[in-house]
């Protein structure tokens, strides 16, 4: 097949964005000169591509997407032109030009919403169902996505009180050995959700929140023989959860309610990894109407670029020692 050959004249402004390097310390043209099957010549804004088709048509919906993005005033956030670069490449042609729907805006006017497929999905999932069970590695937002919806229900007066909680074994340690009375306990092991709820509320209204009981943090031992009705309850770390506690857990949900549930399984820190509960979720509830399962991958990573080679890396080495 004859390579095709395909020259871009780019505008001055958009050439500075995507021939320089991004604020996240990316090289756009590296990117695109790291697809195989692809010669690229750049020469003021003039770029110049020849390769295979598929390869080609690959930049030019990249710089599609990032033309729309700064012609629209959009700023890109840490590491997120790489994450495009890699969609944009590994899509089938699907990929959105233009950002997703803000979900909610912070306390400071950050507009929060998806940045890959997958985080979308996982947004219409909570939408849709009454209990969604995410899990993927560190790194893909799955309890900040959950949170945020979980806020966003609260404002629109969907339900009226949101419950976070988590398992109290974290990394070996367990909740009645640590020092303190319970909030001192729990506050170290909880600055996760409050750092995020607050950042929706600010600090004086989030406390106001607390004291009112509409918001409500607690280890997920403390939720035994209780109901929760109009209530958006995220369980997180959900891979420290015994398959007892995660029946105990969704059997707290009452009428008006809706639940989210996040975990690693990459990260059980259970005495042993297959008592964690999700990994018999699936098989437990996947054929239960109402009941959505959302995987997030590495590449729907939003942290430092390093994050998710560090995840990739990881799971190619516990691979290798499964194998061996």
């Amino acid at each position: 097949m004859e390579d095709k050959v395909e020259e871009i004249d780019l505008s001055e402004e958009i050439s500075r964005h995507i021939l320089g390097v991004s604020s996240d310390g990316n090289n756009v043209l590296d990117m695109i000169r790291n697809l195989p099957g692809l010669k690229v010549r750049s020469r003021g804004n003039l770029l110049h591509l020849t390769g295979t088709e598929d390869k080609v048509l690959i930049v030019k919906r990249f710089l599609q997407v990032l033309n729309s993005r700064i012609e629209s005033g959009k700023s890109f956030e840490h590491g997120e032109v790489k994450l495009i670069f890699d969609h944009v490449k590994d899509s089938d042609g699907t990929f959105r030009n233009d950002p997703y729907p803000v979900i909610i805006t912070s306390f400071a006017g950050r507009a929060i919403r998806a940045k890959t497929p997958n985080q979308f999905e996982y947004i219409k999932s909570i939408e849709e169902n009454d209990i969604t069970i995410s899990y993927g590695p560190a790194g893909t937002g799955k309890t900040y996505l959950a949170i945020s919806m979980a806020v966003k229900a609260l404002k629109e007066k969907k339900v009226s009180r949101i419950i976070l909680s988590r398992p109290t074994i974290e990394a070996g340690e367990k909740l009645g050995f640590l020092p303190g009375d319970l909030f001192e306990k729990v506050d170290p092991h909880f600055r996760p959700l409050y750092d995020a709820l607050q950042e929706f509320f600010g600090q004086s209204h989030f406390q106001a929140l607390l004291k009112k009981g509409t918001l409500e943090i607690t280890p997920l031992a403390y939720m035994r023989g209780r109901t929760f009705n109009e209530a958006f309850i995220v369980l997180d770390e959900a891979q420290n959860t015994t398959v007892k506690q995660m029946q105990m857990f969704l059997t707290r949900m009452g009428y008006g309610s809706k639940i989210v549930v996040t975990g690693d399984r990459s990260q059980v820190d259970l005495p042993r990894s297959d008592e964690s509960s999700l990994f018999s979720l699936p098989n437990v509830l996947e054929k239960i109407q109402g009941i959505s399962f959302v995987e997030l991958k590495d590449k729907d990573v939003i942290r430092h670029p390093l994050v998710r080679k560090i995840i990739v890396a990881y799971n190619n080495y516990y691979e290798s020692v499964q194998r061996h």
